[in-house]
């Protein structure tokens, strides 16, 4: 029969008017409500006292079963305090979320009018609650024998509640066929699931704290081989190994239910199929254990001894439990000695302030016991029975910690303060009587909460996400991120980035990198290659077989069959396919005297796949090859090379494309027992590029336009990260709103982004100010974080911002309303810009999609280049993409996604490269057809050199360039006898020698007159130390003289020396022997022409091999970029952000260490017979130990009289 809905109404007269008000308004009154019997409650409500200024602003809700061991009720599991009134007339409500059983309520006052005292009108709403209940003693049992076994196929189902004191023991076994059973057992306070099948076998841990001696519900689901468990509302997840006890269950039992069978009630009627074994009663018969709790720092209890106590002889025990590893459990002083005893917990250990009891953590919020025997000139302590520590070195007992007033000689507490539980508190083993002190009839306590054990275990159900080790304390708890791969207070937030594309536009280069497709998902980092390309950026998946395998014919074998596992794991495999937009795979298949079809065919696509019958280059269901498309077959009358049964070998070769038929699982190759009949496979690497959800955009042209997404699920957590640039200096990027929750994210000013939310504690803001605008049309990355512990705001590489929770506090945000995106329907101020790769909890909202069909929003947001163009180094250009950005090397000397590798060749002393130079009609005439790397000025009035080098040769030349009216440039490196020097020789007349006297402090001097012009050449030598890596020289020199018709560019050896003095031209002669990289002379990059790009004008005689050898880049791509600003200062930059404004340059090294040249030149010297004063600057980088030796060598027809100023360079 449906259950009757009970109103209780309570009022308490006082002075003449309606209501409860006590004495004595403080903290420590209350008032309790016996209804009679085991109620269920549903709600109440609170009034103030009748015409009076008496009402309560906050309360606290105590239930219980015997007027003992008192349990709070909580909101959420966190918030204890209910909201009271505003006023003594009107009623507040409110209604448990879950009922509660009990018989009695307690309300404690907490807060109440300032300018009143306490006043209460109280009722209570609930309903008539009736159960079966049997006790256990520890030796006792039910047993129900089932007659006829569940199907396989039926739902089982196991539900009861019990309540016990003790922390071990059986609760539940049952035994099936074939040997298997299953049991829930009670060990340390948690519920362990079992299956008893030798070996024995943990299926699932839940709960903690269940030995309270309150009420705890377990429900117990089969469906097959599928269990689920469920712990007060809480399911299973999680396995550890057990240890597990050999205990029966002592305690209580209630509505016991298999199925539909309740049977409690079946025993109670002596049914045949449940019998009872041993003592167990039909009621709940439950002894009286009163806890007291301390709380806080202020909370202490003090109790006198007694009088008859021999101050030789006597003893105290208690049991305590606690999450805390250190505070202060009880201290006395001795009156026959000088001294102060100490008993306190310290790193989770018991100790004496003397000599320590280590035994097991004692931190686990398990009970523990503790005694202490005092004799003559012997102390004692023992631990949970075992025996600890011993000393031999008024009688007031402060337990925790001290009054706050008082003597502080009676009372010292140098430890901390102990929070926890106690009970059992004797003194020379009489039971302390708690209730009398909290009737202040026996000594003396502030701050405790007495006749309750308030502790709570805030792991259990774990908080820590991603495998996040979970501790605790008495207030909070934290989480250990460690090895997860997640980082933050609850390990909410990858590490690491979402795709190789992410990567990359951080200024990363190929390599292994972590990869989180999700984000905060479920789905676990993994380490995947990432090969960054100039066109695109591929993510390279591999499985265990991607060698090229033959197969012989066999007689007994008709098929081979090859499965491909994947390095990584099949939920990251199918979110890759999907967010990419194109994935590839190669499948060769070669074969020889074959039928193919239908005896070969693959399995593809996720999970166990689908048989796929076309092959590489046709379309699905096709049952064609590549050739059979292109009407190319070996035998037209097929459609694969591979059905034509030819006795010769042939392949059907090409890419899958589809990306709903990859990956490849497994390849069957048939018709093999035929003599002759041989087969080749190879199957390659997954590889998929371009991340959609990295580019997923929407521009926003006018403030009252928006998108609406459904409402935003993060009750617990909530992470929220974006890009997004503009020009305007305020605006909202998202909104979402509940009742009274609501999460906001905002432009507030052009240099402050603004987190706002509300769980239900009031408003809370997190803001972050930029030292920049924001709002200077470039991309700007913002990531924020809500979780029960904290809030977050990152904005660019700026100092996050955080902001913590207020303990206790309400966590679940609520939210109903649709999510804005760009503006909100009630606030005029939307966002104008682009807002982009917009990702809630790991998922990336399609705004590209819903700006399609939404007026005011454009999907896509081009202009990439202004925040990823530094990224493109060495010359190279950057390009706009519809998604993204590219960078063009043409102009540059090196290649790679950012121009950014170094095209390098091992050179012997034969080989020499020529690249040829047309007249300058010609050039002019054909300018327009010729690439980029090609294109140069034939007429030179500013050169610019950059290369790097590795040899040990010298004198050895690096680079020559020769005109046809016999001009020249030489670059060529040399050393002069042992001393560090540097000579500028002009034949015959002038001479220069730079000296280097000290290790850290250099000075260059020149002076020299140059007379009748007449054809000479000039050369540089420059001597240094070793430069430091990414280091960068320039030599800037002026002059009107122009290099005029330059014919070709050599590296290497020059065969041709005409016009050159003897010792120059026997320089040349040697050639080069080591590595050469990076050669770029202005606008011509002769190596890369040479290697790469062989329709180009070049000539290469002699052994020229393409190498890594001038590679010097980082080998860790996980290292952080380095970047040198303008000023030359340098800087880490945050991994996480787009480079902007800096300038990546590189390195190199000579004998055995690599060094880059960079630089450019001018000679300007005016047409006058007169001395006249030109420059030479040289920057130079700080230096180390060991030297080098560089030789710029610049040859032209005109030389005119010319003076040299003295030029001082020093460094440090």
């Amino acid at each position: 029969s449906k259950a009757s809905l009970t109103k209780i109404f309570v009022t308490v007269p006082c002075a003449g008017a309606g209501g409860w008000s006590p004495l004595i308004s403080d903290r420590y009154q209350w008032l309790e409500v016996d209804l009679g019997r085991r109620t269920q409650i549903t709600a109440v409500a609170t009034q103030g006292r009748y015409g009076s200024s008496d009402w309560l602003t906050a309360y606290l809700l105590m239930f219980s079963d015997t007027g003992h061991n008192w349990r709070q009720h909580r909101q959420e599991d966190s918030l204890g305090a209910f909201p009271g009134n505003s006023n003594a007339d009107t009623v507040v409500q409110y209604k448990l979320q879950q009922p509660v059983i009990a018989r009695y309520l307690r309300l404690i006052p907490l807060d109440w009018n300032p300018t009143g005292r306490i006043g209460l009108r109280l009722e209570i709403y609930g309903c008539r609650y009736t159960s079966d209940v049997a006790s256990f003693d520890g030796s006792s049992s039910l047993v129900y024998r089932v007659n006829r076994r569940p199907s396989w196929t039926a739902m089982e189902v196991i539900s009861l509640k019990f309540k016990t004191l003790r922390n071990s023991g059986t609760l539940f076994h049952a035994e099936g066929q074939r040997d298997h059973s299953l049991s829930l057992v009670l060990e340390k306070g948690k519920l362990l699931t079992q299956n008893a099948k030798l070996p024995a076998r943990l299926l699932a841990s839940l709960g903690s704290l269940l030995d309270d001696q309150h009420w705890h519900h377990i429900k117990l689901e089969k469906l097959s081989t599928h269990l689920n468990l469920t712990v007060d509302k809480n399911s299973h997840h999680g396995l550890q190994k057990p240890i597990l006890p050999n205990r029966n269950f002592h305690g209580c039992l209630e509505n016991l239910l298999y199925g539909d069978l309740k049977l409690i009630s079946l025993a109670k009627q002596n049914n045949p199929q449940v019998t009872v074994l041993g003592n167990v009663t039909f009621s709940c018969a439950e002894s009286v254990s009163v806890a007291v709790t301390f709380t806080d720092s202020l909370s202490f209890l003090q109790l006198p001894g007694r009088t008859s106590w021999s101050p030789e002889l006597f003893s105290v025990t208690l049991q305590f439990r606690t999450w805390n590893k250190a505070g202060l459990l009880l201290t006395f002083g001795l009156q026959l000695h000088d001294g102060t005893v100490y008993v306190y917990l310290s790193e989770a250990r018991l100790r004496l302030q003397i000599s320590t009891a280590d035994r097991a953590f004692l931190n686990d919020g398990q009970w523990h016991s503790v005694e202490l025997h005092f004799s003559q000139d012997h102390l004692s302590i023992t631990v949970d029975k075992d025996e600890g520590a011993t000393a031999h070195t008024s009688f007031l007992f402060p337990f925790s910690g001290c009054p706050s007033q008082g003597s502080s000689k009676e009372c010292r507490n140098p430890f901390k303060v102990f929070q926890g539980c106690m009970r059992l508190l004797t003194l020379d083993g009489q039971l302390v009587d708690l209730i009398k002190v909290q009737q202040r009839l026996l000594g003396n306590y502030s701050d405790l909460q007495i006749d309750m054990c308030g502790i709570v275990d805030r792991c259990s159900p774990s908080l820590c996400e991603h495998g996040g080790r979970c501790t605790q304390s008495w207030s909070t708890f934290h989480c250990n991120c460690s090895s997860s791969g997640y980082r933050g207070a609850t390990c909410h937030s990858s590490m690491y980035e979402k795709s190789c594309e992410a990567y990359k536009h951080k200024g990363n280069t190929s390599g292994h990198f972590y990869i989180d497709v999700d984000g905060s998902g479920p789905i676990r980092p993994q380490l995947i290659y990432c090969n960054m390309t100039e066109g695109s950026t591929w993510m390279v998946i591999q499985h265990n077989n991607t060698e090229f395998t033959t197969v012989q014919s066999s007689p007994e074998i008709n098929q081979h069959v090859a499965h491909f596992d994947y390095s990584s794991e099949e939920p990251l495999l199918a979110a890759i396919i999907r967010q990419s937009e194109h994935c590839e795979q190669e499948l060769s298949y070669h074969c020889r005297k074959s039928q193919g079809t239908p005896f070969s065919w693959w399995v593809g696509g996720l999970g166990e796949g689908q048989i796929q019958t076309y092959w590489g280059g046709a379309l699905p269901d096709s049952r064609q090859c590549s050739c059979g498309l292109q009407d190319n077959c070996m035998d037209s009358s097929h459609y694969c090379n591979c059905d034509a049964d030819f006795d010769q070998w042939t392949d059907d070769s090409g890419l899958l494309t589809l990306k709903e038929t990859l990956p490849v699982r497994s390849l069957v190759l048939g018709d093999l027992q035929r003599p002759g009949s041989q087969a080749a496979y190879r199957v390659g690497p997954l590889r998929c590029h371009g991340d959609k959800n990295f580019w997923n955009a929407a521009f926003f042209d006018k403030e009252t336009s928006y998108l609406h997404f459904p409402t935003f699920h993060g009750e617990l957590n909530a992470d929220i990260s974006f890009l997004f640039k503009t020009t305007s200096s305020s605006g909202v990027f998202l909104e979402n709103l509940g009742i009274k929750d609501f999460i906001r994210i905002e432009l507030s000013s052009s240099s402050e982004v603004v987190f706002s939310f509300d769980v239900g504690n009031g408003p809370l803001e997190v803001r972050v100010q930029t030292s920049v605008p924001l709002n200077d049309d470039r991309w700007h990355s913002v990531r924020a974080e809500r979780n029960v512990k904290e809030a977050l705001l990152r904005v660019d590489d700026f100092p996050t911002a955080t902001q913590e929770a207020p303990v206790d506090g309400l966590v679940h945000l609520q939210l109903n309303s649709q999510l804005f995106i760009g503006g909100t329907a009630s606030r005029q101020k939307g966002f104008l810009g682009c807002i982009r790769s917009l990702q809630l909890n790991g998922v990336t909202l399609d705004l590209e999609e819903r700006a399609k069909i939404t007026p005011g929003v454009r999907p896509g947001c081009p202009g990439h280049c202004s925040s990823y163009g530094s990224l493109c180094q060495n010359e190279g250009r950057c390009v706009e993409k519809t998604n993204g950005f590219s960078c063009d090397c043409g102009q540059s000397a090196f290649t790679g996604a950012f121009c950014h590798q170094e095209v390098s060749a091992t050179f012997q002393s034969m080989t020499s490269i020529t690249y040829i130079l047309k007249e300058p009609y010609e050039l002019s005439r054909n300018a327009s057809a010729l690439p980029s790397y090609i294109y140069t000025d034939i007429t030179l009035r500013g050169e610019s050199i950059s290369l790097s080098f590795r040899t040990s040769q010298s004198p050895a030349l690096l680079l020559h360039v020769s005109s046809f009216h016999r001009e020249y440039l030489t670059l060529l490196i040399n050393k002069q006898g042992k001393d560090s020097q540097i000579k500028l020789q002009v034949e015959p007349k002038a001479k220069l020698t730079w000296m280097l006297p000290q290790k850290n402090k250099m000075y260059l001097s020149i002076n020299f007159t140059l007379e009748a012009p007449y054809l000479t050449y000039i050369i540089i030598v420059i001597m240094m130390f070793q430069i430091d890596q990414n280091s960068r020289e320039d030599f800037n020199l002026t002059s009107d003289v122009e290099f005029n018709s330059v014919k070709c560019l050599i590296l290497g050896r020059v065969r041709e020396s005409d016009g050159l003095d003897s010792e120059l031209a026997e320089f040349a002669s040697l050639g080069f022997t080591g590595c050469l990289s990076g050669v770029r002379f202005n606008s011509i990059s002769p190596l890369k022409a040479a290697l790469l790009h062989p329709d180009s004008p070049v000539t290469v005689t002699g052994p020229l091999l393409q190498s890594s050898c001038g590679f010097s880049s980082s080998e860790n791509p996980y290292a952080a970029e380095t970047t040198h600003s303008l000023s030359g200062t340098r800087e880490p930059v945050d991994p996480r952000q787009p480079l902007v404004n800096a300038i990546k340059s590189d390195s190199a090294l000579i004998g055995g260490n690599a060094i880059h040249l960079s630089g450019s030149f001018s000679l300007n010297v005016p047409f006058t017979s007169q001395k006249t004063s030109c420059s030479l600057s040289i920057r130079l980088p700080q230096m180390s130990t060991g030297f080098l030796l560089l030789f710029l060598c610049v040859s032209h027809l005109h030389i005119f009289p010319c003076f040299f100023s003295t030029i001082l360079v020093n460094y440090f």
